[in-house]
């Protein structure tokens, strides 16, 4: 016999990992670090869609998780190249530093 997991466990893990990276999102100022921090906000969001979705024996949330899994992984390529081509015209990756109004 298997101990299962409670969904509450699922939920709260989401809910810390969610608030940990908003907090370093307004912390760091390193555009790769704010890209990551998307990123993990989105897993975390993927996490309790898929508790949800576990919970209530329904495959939508799942589906959903997928579509914004594929959404995330567009969306890393074009924001990693936009990132490179920032630092190839402003030499920095600090947010504070690049005013994208200025030549």
């Amino acid at each position: 016999m298997s101990a299962q997991v409670p969904v509450a466990a699922y939920l709260i893990l989401a809910a810390v990992l969610f608030s940990v990276v908003a907090a370093s999102l307004k912390i760091k100022r390193n555009i790769i670090t704010i890209f990551m921090s998307i990123e993990l906000m989105l897993n975390a969001v993927n996490l309790t869609f898929v508790a949800f979705s576990h919970m209530w024996h329904q495959v939508q949330g799942q589906i959903f998780v997928f579509f914004v899994m594929v959404v995330a992984a567009a969306e890393a390529a074009v924001g990693l190249a936009i990132i490179i081509a920032i630092f190839r015209t402003r030499q920095t990756l600090n947010v504070d530093q690049i005013n994208l109004m200025k030549s």
